[in-house]
């Protein structure tokens, strides 16, 4: 399977707090989004960790 789990940690607090997959075939290059962060109370970036 060309999908993987990866995992999303905030940038602010460093928790990590969500899991999805991607197609490591078709992005490379690590994941960011802004997502809802339970620590922080607020939208901050998440990035894709190792």
């Amino acid at each position: 399977m060309p999908r993987d789990n990866i995992v999303l940690q905030c940038t602010e607090c460093k928790s990590r707090n969500y899991v999805t997959t991607k197609n490591k075939k078709k992005t490379p290059d690590r994941l960011e989004f802004k997502k809802f962060c339970n620590r922080c109370r607020a939208h901050k970036p998440h990035k894709e960790t190792k």
